[in-house]
């Protein structure tokens, strides 16, 4: 009986990701699998890796993707991973993007956080939409798989 619950606690903290495209290269290339720590926004630190849901089209209300497999996730399936360049407190990166450079905030608000991919030629991200709330965090990169 312990065993099984060890493993319901470890599925409900830790996620496996499996990274699709290309916007995290070269840190992360397609096809690679990586552990995800569940995590709160306050627990998050600047340069740290993030999975979170896709900002959802203006005209649609927010929406969360459902995890079919609470300990698998793929990132075409609604979720992205990009790189937390900063968090509530920190200032607004204006020079990162021109959604980010309309912003009337100094610094970026509580419960929302800029998230940027590594590869800015193929990466869908805060310069184009702004700020990523905490409500669709997922969690923060552990390491690769």
């Amino acid at each position: 009986m312990a065993v099984v619950v060890g493993v319901v606690v470890l599925r409900r903290r830790f996620v496996v990701v499996t990274v699709r495209g290309p916007s995290m290269e070269p840190s992360l290339r397609e096809g690679d699998r990586v552990l995800v720590r569940r995590r709160p926004l306050v627990a998050l630190r600047t340069g740290d890796l993030v999975v979170f849901a896709e900002t959802p089209a203006p005209s649609r209300p927010p929406t969360r993707p459902a995890l079919p497999d609470p300990g698998r996730v793929d990132t075409a399936e609604g979720w992205l991973i990009k790189r937390a360049v900063a968090l509530p407190g920190d200032p607004v990166p204006r020079e990162a993007g021109p959604a980010l450079a309309v912003l009337d905030d100094e610094v970026v608000p509580p419960g929302r956080l800029v998230a940027i991919g590594d590869n800015p030629g193929a990466s869908y991200d805060s310069r184009h939409y702004g700020y990523v709330t905490a409500d669709r965090l997922l969690g923060a990169v552990l390491r690769r798989i």
